[in-house]
């Protein structure tokens, strides 16, 4: 990312969102003899990270864990981190969960 010429905000904060997304899709998201695809890209303004998995069906759901849990707070750290992210489906049996970072701060 550093030879790509990104802000140091999204050098800093990008690693948390792959670890994030990367770590669910390996825990929740992949199948035995299949792997997870890591992705990322940039244009001018925003910084996009996804990963691809091949359980379509099983969609990311935003918890509510409790204080003493140990797991559960992955999509509420990339909704702390991200400007946006979201899920696409498809193709069959594949989902990407996304997460953009935007590369310069709005007026």
């Amino acid at each position: 990312m550093r030879t790509w010429g990104l802000p140091p905000g999204a050098i800093d904060t990008a690693p948390h969102l792959v670890a994030e997304l990367a770590a669910n899709a390996a825990t929740h998201g992949r199948l035995p003899g299949r792997d997870i695809r890591l992705a990322l890209r940039a244009t001018t303004d925003v910084l996009r990270i996804e990963v691809t998995d091949t359980r379509g069906g099983d969609l990311p759901r935003r918890r509510s864990p409790a204080p003493d849990s140990v797991s559960g707070r992955g999509l509420v750290l990339v909704e702390a981190f991200a400007d946006r992210w979201g899920v696409e489906l498809g193709p069959v049996p594949r989902k990407t969960v996304w997460a953009e970072l935007d590369l310069h701060p709005r007026a």
